[in-house]
Parts: C-alpha cells; sequence; structure tokens
C-alpha cells in the first residue's frame, strides 16, 4: 500500500485534517515531517527509503518560528535584490515574529524558494516518491505577476494589469491614462488577502485605500500587521507610505473590476480542481470586494449562485479554472474567479497551491482531502 509524507506544521488543523481523512479512507497514518525540522536540517528526508510514497507539501503559514526561519533563509538572496529586509541577528533579538506582524515579504518569498528547491534536491534523490504539487509549480503560484501573465498568454481571461510601476504618482499617471479608477495592489507573495490595497483615485481630495494592512506607529519604527479588520485611508501620506511598501515589495497591479452582487453582496468563486476537475466551489459574499471569509465575506448558497448565471456562463468559467489547473504541475489548484457585473463574463482573479482548507464540504460522500486522497491513490471517483 502506497503511503503518504506530509511536509507541514504539524500542529495546524491543515496537516490534522489531512491525517483524519487518510484514517477515513483506511489508509494508515502518513510520515510527517515538520517544515521546522525541513529547513533546519533537508538532508532528514533522505532518512527516509526510496520507497513508494506520495509527497505532500502543505502551507508553512501560522507558525512564526517557521516565518523566522524562512527570512533567514531568504536574507542573503533579499540583500542582493535590494528590498526591504531583516537581518539574522535582528531576528535573534526579538521575542519571537508577532503574529500577523509583516516583515520583509519579498525576504520571506526569497527563503520559501531556497526552501522549496533544498527540497527538490532531496526529491531528486528519492525517484520512486511522487510529489503531489511539484516544487516549481507551488513557487510558480506565490508569485501573481507570474501566474497573471501565464494565464493571459494562455487565453484565460484576468484582470488586466499594469507592469513597470515604481512609484505612487506613476500608478496615478497610468490610472488615469487608463481610465481606471480603482485598481487592486497585491503583494506578489501573498496569500489570505495578505497586503491587499484596493486603491480607488479619481482627483487628489477623492482617494481612498481599502486594505488589509495595519500601520502601528511606535518611537522610532513603523510596525505594519495584516488585520482581520479591513482599513481605511483618505489622507495622500498614509496612502502613498503604503503603496510605496507595496511597490518595492513586489506587486501586481490590476484593473478592480465589478463584481457580480447577490442582493447587497458582491461575490466571488473559490473553485478547488483536483486532477483536472473543478469539484469544489465555494461562493464568497461580502459587503465590500474583498470577499475573504476571515475578513467577513460569507459562504453564499451556491444553488442562488447557480441560478442567476447562465448554463453557458458557468461553463466557460469552469473551462478557465480547468485551464489553469492544466498550466501547472499539481494534485490540486484553488482558482478563485470572478463573475463581471453582467453575470455573462469572467475573470480568473488568481491561483492558490494550498486553496484547499474548506472543512465541512463534501461532494459523493467525500470532503476536499478525501476527494484529493482518492485522486491521489487512482481510486474511482463519484460522479457529480
Amino acid at each position: 500500500m502506497t503511503g503518504f509524507l506530509i511536509l507541514g506544521n504539524p500542529d495546524n488543523r491543515r496537516v490534522s485534517g489531512f491525517a483524519e481523512a487518510l484514517r477515513h479512507a483506511g489508509q494508515p497514518d502518513p510520515i510527517v515531517i515538520s517544515h521546522r525540522d525541513a529547513i533546519r536540517t533537508p538532508e532528514l528526508l533522505l532518512t527516509i527509503p526510496d520507497q513508494p510514497l506520495l509527497v505532500r507539501i502543505d502551507a508553512t503559514g501560522e507558525d512564526a518560528e517557521v516565518e523566522r526561519l524562512l527570512l533567514e533563509l531568504g536574507w542573503a538572496d533579499a540583500q542582493t535584490a535590494g528590498c526591504s529586509t531583516i537581518a539574522p541577528d535582528a531576528l535573534a533579538e526579538r521575542a519571537g515574529v508577532s503574529f500577523g506582524e509583516i516583515l520583509a515579504p519579498r525576504q520571506h518569498q526569497f527563503g520559501f524558494r531556497r526552501y522549496l528547491d533544498q527540497l527538490q534536491a532531496c526529491f531528486d534523490q528519492r525517484p520512486a516518491w511522487r510529489v503531489l504539487q511539484a516544487t516549481e509549480s507551488i513557487a510558480d503560484l506565490f508569485d501573481k505577476r507570474v501566474t497573471s501573465r501565464r494565464y493571459a498568454a494562455l487565453g484565460i481571461p484576468v484582470p488586466e494589469f499594469l507592469p513597470d510601476i515604481d512609484s505612487p504618482d506613476r500608478l496615478r499617471e497610468q490610472m488615469l491614462a487608463h481610465r481606471w479608477p480603482a485598481v487592486f495592489i497585491k503583494l506578489a507573495c501573498g496569500s489570505s488577502a495578505s497586503c491587499v490595497a484596493l486603491y480607488q483615485h479619481r482627483r487628489p481630495d477623492r482617494d481612498r485605500v481599502l486594505t488589509t494592512v495595519h500601520v502601528r506607529s511606535e518611537p522610532g519604527s513603523t510596525r505594519r500587521f495584516n488585520s482581520l479588520r479591513l482599513q481605511e485611508l483618505h489622507e495622500r501620506e498614509p496612502i502613498d507610505a503604503l503603496l510605496e511598501f507595496l511597490i518595492a515589495e513586489g506587486s501586481q497591479i490590476e484593473r478592480a473590476i465589478s463584481k457580480a452582487r447577490i442582493g447587497a453582496r458582491v461575490f466571488d468563486l473559490r473553485v478547488v480542481v483536483i486532477a483536472g476537475e473543478p469539484v469544489f466551489v465555494v461562493p464568497r459574499a461580502s459587503p465590500h470586494p474583498i470577499t475573504n471569509l476571515h475578513l467577513g465575506g460569507i459562504r453564499a448558497d451556491l444553488g442562488e449562485v447557480r441560478g442567476r448565471i447562465s448554463t453557458d456562463a458557468w461553463r466557460r468559467a469552469m473551462a478557465s479554472a480547468k485551464a489553469v489547473f492544466a498550466a501547472h504541475q499539481c494534485l490540486h489548484v484553488g482558482v478563485d474567479l470572478l463573475f463581471e457585473a453582467d453575470l455573462h463574463g469572467h475573470r480568473v482573479i488568481e491561483a492558490n497551491a494550498f486553496g484547499d482548507l474548506l472543512p465541512g464540504l463534501e461532494q459523493g460522500g467525500l470532503s476536499v482531502y478525501g476527494w484529493e486522497i482518492a485522486a491521489a491513490l487512482g481510486l474511482d471517483l463519484p460522479v457529480i
């Protein structure tokens, strides 16, 4: 019987949830190696024999020590890139990484990429293992600039984007030139709406930013945190300070497209594509355009959404989700897409290598993790 190896944060609900799904499917408990141990000592993987194993790389988030280790790993690359940095000795002096604090996002991304490369070097020595999410695909999915351009080149509808923006003034010039009243500025390596800003610019006295970034000013320093409560900015000085930070850290800047509505709420979709099929669809509705569930969005009724969208429009949207999946070497991809206000056109907003944490959902008697396990093992799947 082929077993599973999970690289993750052992105390996290992702790892415990997947292990529970394995037990429910009658499979043996997985081998679990923590990201902490794998980052410190990648060779630990090579103590596991080269026997048939299905390898699941899970998210690194929600662990302050893992965050610190990735920042240390990305330190040298960040220095070379000239982005904001935090030195290893400065990290050592801190009591720890404060939950939700935004330190040096691009440095973290460099560290994450280094970690993936270290894992791949080990995987290359274990040909009997099958890695369910290719490390290169995970790296690509953590750069919104890469995926947006790739999808556009493949003919997948995405929001139009602005390249080569190096300052808030340049951004405003381009918004006026394109006649875009609003843009989303998304940290290229962000997830779960981390470091997202919706910027509206019509004329100088009507600027407005809606953002997940909360700024805390302290004597001699400014600290930024991802907040569960959206922040509004109206004054040019704090707006430009935020824009400068996001631009310097590397951001995807794209036209804000009006989303379709259900009553007083706008909505978009999280589509989990597993083994090429869009199996699970979660409509997320909110009174504001940032619909993430942890920011006040709610799961809308899928039947009501389907009832408002024509069969052809729905088919085309799901075809785009499948095309996104085909652009990567992954067992599953979480695809976020919106329907435009006319309920006819759609756009893929972004995709996520770890977008499968959707507890409580079932299709054909299988949970999201249950479906992934069956697909990975090549078992018969329910017809939906």
